[in-house]
């Protein structure tokens, strides 16, 4: 006994190591902010995930969240926004349907780049799903829409190697979605070596 466990806190150890840290500590789109630098974004709080600022107006939300999102915001940036605007929104129910109901009707609407508007709808819905412990009130109409198909429709349409990012988020905390999270991590990876912040935030939500 005194031989073998050595060997067993090794290896829990090395296990512990190798688990992404949203098995580990909550819900990877909520939980985790992403890297984005000096990018714009909703201001937030410096002290931990959900630390909104206390100086943003927050009726603003929804006009401030659409503008953000323009077509030249990289997807990465996107996703963290979202983040931010879902923490902003869950403590208003009437903010959280309000800016989930403009995504869908922008996501709607044909032109060159519905792809990213299709991706904002997509992903805000899985953000909205995973945040439902801090929300004040449940936004039922998420329970009826597939964000994760979303976000692969709106690769499909994009072509953008970092929505390939954002279903392994998606689908990493989630034991029955595990191999399709790591198939879209390995075609992110195949495609990190062009996009710096993507690199940074792929080593950072998967250990």
């Amino acid at each position: 006994m005194i031989r073998v466990r050595p060997l067993i806190l090794a290896s829990v150890a090395v296990a512990s190591v190798l688990v992404p840290r949203s098995a580990l500590a909550g819900p990877p789109l909520i939980c985790f902010p992403f890297d984005i630098g000096p990018a714009r974004s909703l201001p937030m709080g410096t002290n931990g995930w959900h630390a909104i600022d206390p100086t943003y107006d927050a009726s603003h939300l929804v006009d401030d969240t659409l503008t953000l999102l323009g077509p030249e915001t990289p997807v990465v940036v996107r996703m963290e926004t979202l983040r931010r605007a879902t923490i902003y929104a869950s403590t208003n129910p009437a903010r959280a349907n309000a800016l989930l109901n403009a995504l869908q009707e922008r996501a709607r609407v044909p032109h060159a780049n519905v792809g990213l508007n299709v991706f904002d709808f997509g992903y805000l819905v899985e953000t909205y799903r995973q945040a439902k412990p801090i929300f004040s009130a449940p936004v039922p109409a998420i329970d009826r829409i597939d964000g994760y198909q979303l976000v692969l429709k709106a690769h499909a349409l994009q072509g953008d190697s970092a929505m390939q990012f954002a279903a392994a988020v998606i689908t990493q905390g989630n034991s029955a979605t595990r191999a399709e999270s790591r198939t879209h991590l390995e075609q992110a990876k195949a495609h990190s070596d062009e996009d710096r912040t993507l690199a940074i935030n792929i080593s950072k939500h998967f250990q």
